[in-house]
C-alpha cells in the first residue's frame, strides 16, 4: 500500500497540474480579452454616449422649433381672420339680426380658409351673439341636429322689439346659400360674461385664452380675440382647435417612451402627449383645481421642483429611471405665448442605438482580440473534441450500442492511436455482443445483478417454446436454408420480448427460454408473457404466410407458461459465467411446452399464471395433468386471448399491444 500510495498521488498531481494549466491559460486569455475590450467598451461607450445626447438636444431643440411653428401658422391664420374683421368698418358694427348675410358671407370665406378654426363668433354690448359654425365636426351636427347637407350653420342670439330674446340658427350648403331655419328656445348665454369677450373688451389688440375643452366637441382650443377698432364694446373671436397641437405631441416621440407637455407658466401641465393624462387635465378643467395635481405624474413633479436650465437638456432622475430633459420657453404669437414645453426621453432608450452601435464596434475589435484566444486555444480545442469524442463512443460501448462507428480524425498520435484501439475493442465487443442476449447483459447491469457468481431465489415466469416436427424440417431442407429460416424467426422472438418487457435467457436449438422479473423487476410478468406469447403467435402468421409464398415449410410453435419461484442468477466457472434460472419453475414450463401436442393446443398456461393474470388474459381450463417428473399434479389452461390494455397508471401500463 505505502509503494502504490506514491504513484497514484503522482498521477493525481499530474492530472490536478494539467486541467490547472489549461483553466489557467483559458482564465489569462478571457482576463486580456476582458481587459482590451473594457478600454475600447469604455472608450466607445463614452463617444456614444455624447453623441447620443448631443444629437438629442439637437432633435428636441427641433421639436420645440416646429411646435413654435405649428403654433404661429395657427395663430397668424386666426389672428389674421380676426383683426380683419375688426380693423374694418363693415357689417359687425351693427348687431344681428342687421346685415346678417353679409356677416356671415365674411366668417364662412375666413372659416374655409382656415381648416383649424371651429367656429367665428362676435359679441356686442347689448348681449347679442352671432356664430357661424363649420359642420365638419360631427359633435356640432348632432348638437344642432343638422340636416343633410348643410355645411355650416349660423346661430344668432338677440331681442325684438319688445325685448324678448330671439335664438335662431339657418343651415348654410356648400355654395352658402340658406337652407334651413329653426327657431331655438333661449339658452341664458351671455357672451359680455366669458372670458373672451372680458378680456377683449376696450382693448387694442388681439388676446388668447385658454386651452379648455370645447363643450360642444369636447377638442382642446383656445379662443384669439380682438374688440373691434369701430367699436370697442363689440367682440370677434374664433375658436381653435388644437388638435393638431396633441397629435403632434403625441406623434413626434423621440423614442418609445418619452413623452411631451406643456406648462404654464406656474408649471401646470395644460396640454400632454400621453392620451390618458390629457384626458385627466381637460377632466381637471371643470373641477376647482383648474389641473391635474403634479403629484400624479413624478415626471412632471420633479421638473417643477427643479425645473433644468432653459433651452439645455438635463438629467432628471425618477423613480430607478434617468431621463434627459429640456425644457423650452414657447414665443409664438398669440397662442401658449409664456408657456414652455417640456420633452423627456428615457437614457436607456437613448443609448439604445447608441448601444447597438457599441456592439458591433465591440465585435469587430473583440474578435480581433478574440482571435489571438482563439488561435492559442486552437491544439487544446482539438484535442478536447477529440477526448470528448471518445468519451461517447465509449458511453456507447458500455450502452452495448455498436451502430455508431469510431470516427475520430485528429493530428495528435496519440488519440489517433487510441481512436484504432477502441474501434479494435468495438469489433470485439458486437462479435461477443452476438453470442450473448445484449438486453439481458443491459438489464442486468442496470438492476445491478452481474455482480460475479452469485443466485437467489425469486419469483419469476418462464416461457419455453418449440418447433413442431423440426428435426424432420432441419432433414429436408439445407442447412443454410434451415439457419436462414431460424434467424429469421428468432428475430422476431427477440423483439417481441423486449416490447414486453421480458428478457431471452437462451435460445437451445429451435427453443427458446424467456423470462420476465428478472432481471429487470416487472409487475405485471405473468400477463406479459402471455401477452407476448399472443403476439409472437401473431407475429408468426404472417411469418409463416412468407414462407407459403417462398415454397418454405410453416413453423408451428408450442408454447410452455409457468410462473413460481426460482433460483435465479449468474453460474458458472471463474472465466465463463451464464445468467439463467433453474428449478421447478423453469422444468414446468418446459413440460406445459411439450404438453400440447397432447390437447391440439399452441400456449399452455398453469394454474399459478391464471392466479395472476385472469384479469387481463382469457384462459380455457383444460383440467389437471400431471407433468412428467413432477410428483403433484397442475391444473392446464389454454392461453386464448388478452383484454385491451385500460390505462390506469404509467407505471403498471405495458407499453405492448396485442
Amino acid at each position: 500500500m505505502a509503494n502504490k500510495t506514491p504513484g497514484f498521488l503522482g498521477t493525481r498531481i499530474r492530472d490536478s497540474w494539467n486541467s490547472s494549466l489549461r483553466s489557467l491559460f483559458s482564465l489569462v486569455m478571457v482576463a486580456m480579452l476582458i481587459a482590451v475590450s473594457g478600454i475600447l467598451v469604455g472608450l466607445d461607450y463614452h463617444r456614444s454616449r455624447n453623441a447620443a445626447v448631443a444629437d438629442a438636444e439637437a432633435n428636441m431643440r427641433g421639436f420645440a422649433g416646429r411646435l413654435v411653428d405649428r403654433l404661429g401658422v395657427l395663430s397668424g391664420d386666426t389672428s389674421a381672420l380676426v383683426s380683419l374683421v375688426s380693423s374694418v368698418a363693415n357689417s359687425f358694427l351693427v348687431p344681428p339680426p342687421e346685415r346678417m348675410n353679409d356677416k356671415a358671407a365674411v366668417l364662412r370665406e375666413g372659416i374655409s380658409r382656415s381648416p383649424h378654426i371651429d367656429g367665428v363668433y362676435v359679441g356686442y354690448p347689448s348681449g347679442a351673439f352671432f356664430h357661424v359654425v363649420d359642420l365638419k365636426h360631427i359633435a356640432w351636427r348632432m348638437a344642432l341636429d343638422a340636416p343633410r347637407g348643410a355645411s355650416m350653420a349660423v346661430r344668432s342670439m338677440e331681442h325684438d322689439a319688445s325685448g324678448k330674446p330671439v335664438n335662431r340658427v339657418i343651415f348654410l350648403n356648400e355654395a352658402g346659400e340658406p337652407t334651413t331655419e329653426r327657431r331655438l328656445p333661449p339658452s341664458g348665454y351671455d357672451p359680455r360674461n366669458r372670458p373672451w369677450y372680458r378680456s377683449a373688451v376696450d382693448g387694442t389688440a388681439a388676446v388668447s385664452n385658454g386651452p379648455y375643452e370645447m363643450a360642444t366637441t369636447g377638442a382642446l382650443g383656445m379662443t384669439i380675440s380682438q374688440a373691434h377698432r369701430g367699436n370697442p364694446k363689440i367682440v370677434i373671436g374664433a375658436d381653435v382647435v388644437l388638435d393638431t397641437i396633441t397629435d403632434f405631441l403625441s406623434r413626434e416621440r423621440l423614442t418609445k417612451d418619452s413623452v411631451s407637455f406643456i406648462l404654464d407658466a406656474v408649471g401646470r401641465p395644460i396640454i400632454h402627449s400621453d392620451r390618458t393624462m390629457m384626458k385627466r387635465i381637460l377632466s381637471a378643467k371643470d373641477k376647482a383645481d383648474p389641473i391635474v395635481p403634479p403629484q400624479n405624474d413624478p415626471l412632471v413633479q420633479s421638473i417643477r421642483l427643479g425645473p433644468p436650465p432653459p433651452g439645455k437638456a438635463d438629467f432628471v432622475e425618477v423613480g430607478d429611471r434617468t431621463y434627459l430633459v429640456m425644457v423650452t420657453p414657447l414665443e409664438s404669437e398669440l397662442l401658449l405665448t409664456g408657456h414652455r414645453v417640456v420633452v423627456a426621453a428615457p437614457l436607456d432608450e437613448l443609448m439604445a442605438d447608441a448601444n447597438r452601435t457599441l456592439i458591433q464596434g465591440l465585435a469587430v475589435s473583440g474578435a480581433v482580440v478574440a482571435l489571438a484566444v482563439l488561435s492559442s486555444l486552437v491544439l487544446a480545442h482539438l484535442i478536447t473534441k477529440s477526448l470528448n469524442q471518445l468519451t461517447a463512443s465509449a458511453n456507447r460501448l458500455q450502452d452495448l450500442d455498436f451502430t455508431t462507428p469510431i470516427d475520430v480524425s485528429s493530428h495528435v498520435s496519440e488519440i489517433s492511436t487510441l481512436g484504432g484501439a477502441m474501434n479494435r475493442a468495438r469489433d470485439a465487443i458486437f462479435t461477443f455482443a452476438l453470442y450473448v442476449p445484449r438486453e439481458l447483459v443491459r438489464k442486468g447491469i442496470e438492476s445491478g445483478q452481474f455482480s460475479g457468481r452469485a443466485a437467489w431465489r425469486q419469483e419469476v415466469t418462464a416461457l419455453f417454446t418449440d418447433i413442431y416436427d423440426f428435426t424432420t424440417l432441419s432433414e429436408q431442407h439445407a442447412p443454410e436454408e434451415v439457419v436462414a429460416m431460424l434467424s429469421e424467426y428468432f428475430d422476431i422472438f427477440s423483439e417481441v420480448v423486449d416490447a414486453h418487457d421480458g428478457t431471452i435467457i437462451q435460445f437451445l436449438g429451435d427453443s427458446v427460454f424467456a423470462m420476465w422479473n428478472a432481471p429487470a423487476p416487472d409487475e405485471r410478468h405473468a400477463e406479459n408473457a402471455c401477452r407476448c406469447a399472443l403476439a409472437v403467435e401473431e407475429r408468426l402468421q404472417s411469418f409463416n404466410e412468407a414462407q407459403r409464398k417462398k415454397g418454405l415449410p410453416e413453423f408451428r410453435t408450442r408454447f410452455g407458461i409457468h410462473t413460481g419461484t426460482a433460483v435465479v442468477g449468474s453460474v458458472g466457472a471463474k472465466e465463463r459465467l451464464q445468467y439463467t434460472a433453474m428449478g421447478d419453475t423453469v422444468n414446468v414450463a418446459s413440460r406445459l411446452e411439450g404438453m400440447n401436442k397432447n390437447y391440439g393446443t399452441t400456449i399452455m398456461a398453469s394454474g399459478a399464471v391464471v392466479a395472476q393474470a385472469s384479469d387481463a388474459i382469457t384462459f380455457r381450463p383444460l383440467g389437471s395433468a400431471q407433468a412428467k417428473g413432477r410428483a403433484t399434479a397442475l391444473e392446464i389452461y389454454e392461453v386464448l386471448n388478452a383484454r385491451p390494455i385500460v390505462e390506469t397508471a404509467v407505471s403498471q401500463t405495458p407499453t405492448t399491444s396485442s
